[in-house]
């Protein structure tokens, strides 16, 4: 099928405004191949470093024939969907050596949990942790020992962070390795129904401990459809997963014959062989375009709205919220995955899963289906579903019926016209709001403000009654150039127990909410932010505001010419925050990334 106009028009628009910039990256990427910066240019003192510890391949790297990948791990066995990767690497080492290639972790990259800092001082390092991974990453890959590379991460900020610094490297070909959901657990809506019981004070702590370790009880990926399960999908719908890997469970047999087939795949596409897949090339604008869609489509995480036009800039691509909006206006809503409805990811892939989403996108004509992908087939093998013959990973077709279309349905007979994630924009500035999860009768809100400055006012004032009316609640100063931009998913319950007693209710801020934050409206991500003088600083309680996601607009009636900006809260220290203040300092805005790393370097 023809190519949908509005995805036309918008890639058209993408490529045109990227013309100079993609230019540029792709003539660095070109230099450092042409350079050969591989081993094979290291000294002999270089190299005999680069392999002094690599024993059993020790003769293989001494050569130049034989594919190295560099394997960038965000292991560690406090996060759930992190744990697995403990034993990722022999694993890859020993597919590596099947397909005639050997493998080293190249480095190490943190990965700090938005689900255990929610709400705590650490989640103001939370955003910058990405830029954090993209320097490890490209640290990692300095040493010039590697012809591809394996990138093993999940969470948030994880895979843009590892993509980000990989890019830069974009003359290596790349594979990212996930390793897949917990199984279900707790509900998802009874987890946050014990939540607000427990903002009213009707529940216990121990009660409310009880049905959180019910819901997040095992290695994997949290089964909610947050930022971390969104970053899966997004792998899948740019083409740099193993077809099929997103949404396996871990320590299955399945799950791990994908690993395998993932460093088997990055040695078979390296310069050294006839079917060279350099990142750089595969990360275009389509393929951007394309993770946009899936993330519209699927009802994805707005943390996205930050680390798609990210992971962009690092490849050269200049993506805006204007672009989604529009795609967001001509992509249908397929599935309802919490939450945006009860099923998890795991419901989600038993019903078709990312492969039904992809067959009926490429079909409607709402996916690139030319773009570069690391499976020989392109998008047209992310339409599969993996499974084991005889002990042997196949790609068997994907679904073309959902199994449940309470989860997910086609094209034809979507649970909305529209992608669910739109541009506010007024005198109040830009921002973004996700109404997949907010019921129509909610999407308008007009009410007077309430403003603070931190979450820990919010929730005191509703502790002690304040809220008794309808109210738009305005947090500010959470920007990224303030204190890192954390997200306030903190104040979801106590928000939600308002709207469930009638009252109309929304939230304004500068700063981010959680991927897994549903039904109160929230235009989030506002910029120009606080700090600097935006006009969230000049916002008084009682000022009339309007959150209106069908217009599209974010405004207040007060007048605003005259007032006196707010002071900005003193900075806390600790907790290594301060540690992160060249970051704060060089952010740029939201609609860009919020990535100081790219707006120091001129990118």
């Amino acid at each position: 099928m023809a190519l949908h106009p509005t995805v036309a028009r918008v890639t058209d628009r993408i490529i045109d405004r990227s013309r100079d910039s993609r230019a540029r990256y792709l003539d660095l990427i070109t230099q450092a191949r042409d350079a050969g910066v591989t081993r094979a240019r290291l000294s002999c003192g270089n190299l005999a470093h680069g392999f002094a510890a690599a024993e059993a391949d020790k003769p293989a790297l001494a050569g130049d024939a034989v594919p190295n990948l560099a394997i960038v791990t965000a292991y560690n066995d406090m996060l759930s969907a992190h744990q697995p990767y403990g034993r990722y690497p022999e694993q890859l080492k020993l597919a590596a050596r099947e397909a005639g290639a050997t493998a080293q972790v190249a480095g190490g990259v943190p990965a700090m949990c938005d689900g255990v800092t929610q709400g705590q001082a650490g989640m103001e390092l939370s955003l910058f942790s990405r830029d954090t991974i993209a320097l490890g990453t490209a640290v990692a890959l300095s040493h010039a020992m590697f012809d591809g590379m394996l990138l093993l991460g999940i969470c948030d900020k994880i895979v843009p962070g590892l993509l980000i610094g990989a890019l830069r490297f974009g003359h290596l070909p790349c594979v990212l390795v996930p390793a897949g959901p917990m199984p279900s657990g707790l509900p998802n809506k009874e987890k946050a129904r014990v939540r607000e019981a427990f903002a009213e004070g009707k529940a216990t702590r121990d009660e409310l401990l009880a049905a959180e370790s019910a819901s997040y009880h095992s290695p994997g990926t949290c089964t909610f459809y947050g930022t971390a399960n969104s970053n899966q999908m997004l792998m899948e719908l740019m083409g740099l997963h193993v077809p099929g890997a997103a949404f396996v469970n871990p320590g299955t047999p399945l799950r791990t014959a994908l690993t395998r087939a993932a460093a088997m795949r990055c040695a078979g596409i390296t310069a050294l062989g006839d079917d060279y897949r350099p990142l750089g090339r595969c990360v275009d604008e389509k393929a951007i375009v394309n993770a946009v869609i899936g993330l519209l489509a699927t009802g994805g995480s707005t943390n996205h709205a930050i680390h798609l036009p990210a992971m962009a800039r690092a490849a050269g691509i200049v993506l805006d919220w204007t672009d989604m909006d529009e795609l967001s206006s001509a992509v249908p809503l397929l599935a309802r995955v919490y939450p945006n409805g009860s099923a998890d990811v795991n419901h989600f892939h038993a019903a078709g899963g990312l492969g039904f989403v992809t067959g009926e996108l490429l079909t409607a004509g709402l996916l690139h289906g030319d773009i570069l992908t690391i499976s020989p087939g392109g998008m047209a093998d992310y339409c599969g579903e993996p499974a084991l013959a005889d002990g042997a990973l196949v790609q068997l077709p994907a679904p073309t019926v959902s199994a449940d279309t309470t989860i997910l349905r086609p094209v034809a007979k979507p649970f909305a016209a529209d992608g669910g994630m739109r541009l506010l924009a007024g005198n109040l500035g830009r921002g973004i709001i996700k109404t997949s999860a907010v019921a129509p009768e909610h999407r308008i809100v007009e009410a007077p403000a309430r403003v603070f400055d931190s979450q820990d006012a919010v929730l005191a004032a509703f502790k002690a009654g304040e809220f008794t009316g309808d109210v738009i609640v305005v947090v500010r100063f959470q920007g990224p150039r303030a204190n890192g931009m954390p997200e306030l998913h903190k104040l979801t319950p106590a928000l939600g127990v308002l709207q469930d007693r009638g009252q109309k209710v929304a939230l304004v801020t500068d700063g981010r909410m959680s991927g897994a934050s549903g039904k109160v409206p929230a235009a989030i991500h506002v910029h120009p932010e606080a700090l600097g003088g935006g006009p969230l600083t000049l916002l008084r309680d009682g000022d009339m505001l309007r959150v209106d996601a069908e217009a599209g607009t974010l405004s207040t009636t007060a007048d605003l010419a005259g007032r006196t900006p707010a002071p900005a809260p003193v900075e806390a220290p600790g907790l290594g925050r301060e540690l992160f203040a060249l970051f704060r300092a060089h952010s740029g805005d939201a609609e860009t990334g919020a990535a100081a790393i790219l707006d120091a370097a001129g990118l």
